[in-house]
């Protein structure tokens, strides 16, 4: 039987464990920057302590041992060392060139960790590839003073996920993990990379995805809320969709029940252990962090569970005890009725009786939008949507016609 049917056979009978934080697991070793370089990179132009991810090359050693300890803990699935393996993000270090063999190695070492836990507990074991939002964002821009800015294209972002994606994949994970949203845009761009992958090389994996609630507003960075982030993302077919990071389990309970209700899709979820203390730490217990997570569980709100920061291996074995005791949550039969986005969800349903469509910023329809396109004057442009979201529109009607550039239809 084919991994990924052992995968979706396993998610039917039970909750499933992540593993933990890998960082956190590192930062507890003492590691200098002669421990990152290793023998491969002594010779690299650049400081490079911090790159956690270069260490399943130069130290795989401590990344196999941490992925043995989340098994032992009673973790189903590990993640691949590569939450910054990407070339933007390697950008930092010098490092562009090797981000296909620090996806490849990184997912290698945790297959090999993996099947040695799944012949000794004759019980299937998994590994998601995990893939991090890049340290660039393609909806906000970085400059205040220039709100139309951007520091990286879509096309460029798209080509990074897919070379992080042809290593894990060569690598032998079983599962693509998009984590850690927190810009929607970003994670449409992974999930193309992803699709023009298995197009290319006939491959198909299971796709987790989660997101990041930033705060108590509960929005992403980006400004959705969890049913939009649910619906902007919802025609893609994924095994799963969750949330992580950025907020401990308590604070994460009342999102998760969004997506628990309304998601046609398994949900997972791995919070952080608890909010950082004043020193940046994570205090909260491992057992304290079972039995907040307990209640969730017990509500039906989970099918994979792990954690996130300050998580380590007694955290996950405290979730993993808990996770045994209930049955995983049972997938929503969801009507098939028009489910729209932006920072709030629109849901079209029967019940809706008016849904107000602005249609002026039309080069079709509109001489003056037109005449701003072909001026460049974007910003006024903008405007002319902006007016019509206040005076009530839920929908904006956009048409940029190539046809009509240049050539008025007047």
């Amino acid at each position: 039987m084919k991994r990924s049917e052992n995968l979706k056979k396993a998610l039917r009978d039970r909750i499933l464990v992540l593993d933990g934080a890998m960082g956190t697991m590192i930062q507890r070793h003492t590691l200098t920057e002669e421990d990152f370089r290793g023998e491969h990179f002594k010779d690299h132009p650049c400081s490079v302590k911090g790159n956690n991810d270069m260490l399943s090359i130069t130290r795989p050693d401590i990344i196999k041992d941490i992925h043995r300890q989340y098994f032992q803990a009673g973790a189903d699935i590990v993640e691949t060392n590569t939450f910054s393996a990407n070339v933007i993000s390697m950008a930092d270090y010098q490092m562009e060139d090797a981000v296909y063999a620090l996806n490849y190695e990184s997912a290698k070492i945790a297959r090999e960790v993996a099947d040695e836990f799944a012949h000794e507990l004759e019980k299937p074991r998994f590994v998601a590839g995990s893939i991090g939002p890049t340290n660039r964002t393609l909806s906000l821009s970085p400059d205040v003073n220039d709100p139309g800015y951007r520091a990286i294209t879509y096309a460029q972002l798209e080509q990074a996920y897919y070379d992080q994606v042809h290593g894990l994949v060569q690598g032998g994970c079983d599962i693509l993990l998009v984590e850690t949203i927190f810009d929607t845009l970003n994670a449409k761009a992974a999930l193309s990379a992803i699709r023009r992958y298995f197009d290319t090389h006939k491959v198909e994996l299971p796709i987790m995805v989660s997101g990041t609630i930033t705060d108590a507003s509960g929005r992403t960075l980006s400004g959705q809320t969890t049913e939009a982030f649910l619906n902007s993302l919802s025609h893609f077919p994924m095994l799963s969709i969750g949330l992580n990071c950025a907020l401990g389990a308590e604070e994460l309970r009342p999102y998760l029940k969004t997506l628990a209700d309304k998601a046609p899709f398994h949900v997972s979820a791995h919070p952080n252990a608890g909010l950082p203390n004043e020193f940046g730490q994570y205090d909260q217990a491992p057992n304290y962090m079972g039995s907040v997570i307990e209640e969730f569980l017990s509500s039906g709100f989970c099918n994979i569970i792990g954690g996130c920061c300050g998580t380590t291996p007694p955290h996950i074995k405290a979730i993993a005890e808990v996770a045994a005791k209930y049955p995983p949550r049972q997938i929503p039969t969801v009507e098939p009725f028009m489910r729209l986005s932006g920072l709030e969800p629109l849901n079209v349903l029967p019940t809706s009786n008016f849904i107000n469509i602005g249609e002026r910023t039309n080069v079709a329809g509109s001489k003056k939008f037109l005449k701003l396109i072909q001026e460049d004057k974007y910003d006024e442009a903008l405007s002319i949507a902006r007016h019509q979201v206040e005076g009530g529109a839920q929908i904006i009607d956009i048409n940029m016609d190539d046809g009509m550039m240049g050539k008025p239809p007047w």
